[in-house]
């Protein structure tokens, strides 16, 4: 269902990896007949205020006399908030999801929206993401990947052309080198305190490693976890530690928001960001300059691959299959995916929405880069895992920054863990 094809000029929205608010109590539930409550950690959000507010207009337009209900949810806790509410049978009538395994985890708790979306599916792209088993389980508002962001400013610093950064690991190396040498910033920011890190490094970096057809083996669902490309990708991963790529404290540095910072403050040369949101264009070109935030293809690392950019559906919005009316549910769904609620994200939250007739082509260079790859564009290597596959992942990227576990080790209980998913 995701089209490529229509972004030469047309940009959207963000996916958040965290959240603000307090958390709510569990019996913060469903609202019955004439209230509906949605879960997220997007509307306490000052640059989501202007959406939140365009969504429930157009919801008021269509149901006048029904109260809509937000409660922010801090992100750190958000998932175990739902899965508490999800094991009582009760909470929230509308809940936000990222794309990928979070939400196939727990379709169980979701109402199918095949037939209440249908109008929407040529107008929204990123649907893959909250699909499984041929129904969506929720809209998509964003659609997110993991570019590979470079300051120019640094480049130029250091005598090189920052139009023209590095196509192959090896001239990125030097590339670094230099930089370092001549300005004494870091060559990668990078955050791994939550475990994230490792996810945003195979996504960014894993596309100049595998070959187009594992790649797509790889999100198809049929994983070699003993390749020699993705082995490749965790010996990348502790090869960047070691040759000391990275900041200090990588293990204790936390990636939102202080990873990010390290690229804004131009202690580092590169980050893997996002594309929308939170580390990403709008917010790094407020630091280092619109003219400073370049974009580029992965460095390939093996001759077979072909970068590409990863990026799927962000966060999308379902309805919880205990809600006393899916239908009036799954109209909210729709006015939070609404063109004028997702204009106004896109302009005051800096998002790559996942409608495809919103036109960003005039956002700046960054921006431009990121537009032009979305035709080619592929589904993000870590969205294809399971939570649980994801959670392990992260607790053996610190075991191998630490060298308390080998390679060898974490792919065979990755391997383990993924097929047991």
């Amino acid at each position: 269902m995701k089209r490529r094809a229509l972004w030469s000029t047309a940009l959207i929205a963000p996916l958040a990896l965290y959240g603000c608010g307090s958390a709510a109590a569990p019996e913060s539930s469903s609202g019955g007949g004439d209230t509906l409550v949605v879960w997220d950690w997007k509307s306490g959000d000052e640059t989501a205020k202007s959406y939140i507010e365009a969504a429930k207009a157009d919801f008021a337009e269509q149901h006048p006399g029904v109260e809509v209900e937000f409660t922010a949810q801090p992100f750190d806790q958000y998932y175990n908030l739902l899965g508490t509410a999800i094991q009582a049978g009760e909470g929230p009538d509308v809940m936000l999801f990222n794309g990928g395994g979070q939400l196939r985890d727990r379709t169980d708790a979701l109402v199918p929206l095949d037939d209440y979306v249908a109008d929407d599916m040529e107008r929204l792209a990123g649907w893959e993401a909250f699909t499984a088993d041929g129904h969506v389980y929720a809209a998509p508002v964003t659609l997110q990947g993991h570019p590979l962001y470079y300051n120019k400013a640094l480049y130029e610093a250091a005598g090189l052309d920052p139009e023209a950064p590095a196509a192959t690991w090896e001239e990125f190396l030097a590339d670094c080198a230099q930089i370092e040498e001549a300005t004494g910033a870091d060559c990668f920011a990078m955050g791994n305190k939550e475990g994230y890190g490792i996810q945003f490094f195979m996504s960014g970096l894993g596309p100049g490693i595998l070959s187009p057809e594992e790649y797509d083996a790889w999100i198809a669902g049929d994983r070699d976890w003993t390749s020699p490309g993705v082995k490749r990708i965790f010996e990348l991963w502790v090869e960047a530690e070691q040759a000391g790529l990275n900041n200090d404290g990588v293990n204790s540095t936390a990636m939102f928001n202080d990873e990010f910072a390290l690229f804004d403050s131009g202690e580092a040369a590169h980050v893997v960001g996002l594309m929308s949101d939170v580390g990403h264009w709008k917010e790094f070109g407020e630091f280092i300059g619109d003219e400073n935030v370049g974009v580029m293809p992965a460095p390939v690392v093996s001759p077979e691959a072909a970068p590409v950019l990863p990026y799927d559906g962000g966060i999308g919005y379902g309805v919880a299959e205990w809600t006393d009316d899916p239908e009036l549910a799954a109209d909210l769904v729709r006015s939070l995916t609404s063109t004028s609620a997702l204009e106004a994200f896109y302009a005051d939250a800096g998002a790559i929405a996942a409608d495809t007739t919103i036109d960003a082509s005039g956002a700046g260079p960054a921006t431009a880069a990121i537009v032009a790859q979305l035709p080619t564009g592929k589904p993000a290597l870590h969205v294809a895992l399971s939570a649980e596959t994801l959670e392990l992942m992260g607790r053996l990227s610190q075991q191998l920054l630490s060298g308390s576990v080998t390679v060898d080790d974490a792919l065979a209980q990755l391997a383990e863990s993924d097929g047991a998913a």
